[in-house]
């Protein structure tokens, strides 16, 4: 058995680290199978010796977070412990820095995994970039504050979102009400992201004025858009035809971002995926860069890295009964 006293100076980081019910720190202690008690001198950890020294790793970075002001989650405890077990704590040397940008509530945006932040570099770095990966992963969230950062530096004068209506077929006819009552439903969490980022009376000004658009993608084509940030989401649900069609509407000084999860392609069997292919199409042309997520960048419940483990687990057993 090993054990370890790491100092903490200021006692609400020890309540910020611990948590309600201590649960935090519940978490750490299943993880690793360690004992951990709140000392005068400091925190007390308790166990194997590996087990000890990942624990120890674990706790100092979430402290640091605390020291910075970043609030200590039950997500940020996952996420922590996992980069421990895997030996990738220095990793997270890349989330110091500024944050994304600031929403209508005040509250800073910052990535939270460096899934996140590697995808947040790579938009800044690319005019065009794809980003892949589960739900819960924040691929379209952080597109949407890389945009609203962008307008707020007047780098771009619009910013337009889009994803296919998969379940009209893109004709969207039969429903009622005008245009927007029947592309409403299949762009709401494009709305709620620009939402928390404007606050509602803004959204709406600018929705007004023409400077947000929010649209399906059948309405994209034949035109040509300069100086926006455009957004595709949902892109596994386009073919083929429409995704090309999509990327050449690109205009001067602007920039796109493609997001989408291939494992939840909602397209007839008859149809390929357009983002699919484009992955391999784009692969390797300059100025495009392809982000992948894992589930480790899941930021949801803990129940959706879960499942999408489990679900990962079950399709791989499939392949393998196939072969």
């Amino acid at each position: 058995m090993a054990e370890i006293i790491v100092p903490v100076e200021d006692q609400d980081q020890i309540a910020e680290l611990f948590g309600q019910m201590d649960g935090n720190i519940s978490k750490i202690c299943r993880q690793f199978s360690v004992t951990v008690i709140d000392r005068s001198e400091g925190i007390k950890i308790i166990g194997e010796e590996e087990n000890v020294r990942n624990a120890e790793a674990s706790l100092r970075a979430l402290l640091g977070m605390t020291g910075k002001g970043q609030p200590i989650s039950e997500q940020t405890v996952r996420y922590v412990t996992s980069m421990a077990a895997d030996g990738a704590l220095g990793e997270l040397e890349e989330l110091k820095g500024d944050g994304i940008c600031v929403t209508a509530s005040g509250k800073i945006l910052r990535p939270r995994t460096v899934g996140q932040k590697r995808y947040i570099d790579a938009i800044k770095d690319n005019t065009i970039v794809l980003g892949i990966g589960p739900a819960g992963t924040g691929k379209t969230y952080l597109a949407v504050a890389m945009a609203v950062k962008a307008f707020r530096e007047h780098k771009i004068r619009k910013i337009i979102l889009t994803r296919p209506a998969v379940e009209a077929g893109e004709k969207l006819g039969f429903l009622p009400g005008d245009l927007q009552d029947k592309v409403d439903p299949y762009l709401r969490p494009l709305y709620d992201a620009l939402f928390d980022m404007f606050g509602s009376e803004n959204f709406a000004r600018y929705m007004e004025k023409g400077i947000i658009e929010v649209a399906p993608l059948a309405y994209m084509r034949g035109r040509t858009l300069d100086e926006a940030f455009i957004i595709l989401d949902e892109a596994q649900n386009t073919t083929s035809e429409q995704i090309k069609m999509f990327l050449t509407r690109l205009g001067n000084e602007s920039r796109m971002v493609i997001t989408g999860d291939i494992t939840q392609i909602d397209l007839p069997d008859t149809k390929r995926s357009g983002l699919v292919e484009a992955v391999k199409v784009l692969k390797g042309i300059d100025d495009i860069s392809i982000h992948r997520f894992t589930e480790k960048d899941v930021v949801r419940h803990r129940l959706v890295q879960d499942i999408i483990r489990a679900y990962e687990k079950y399709n791989e057993g499939r392949t393998r009964n196939h072969g």
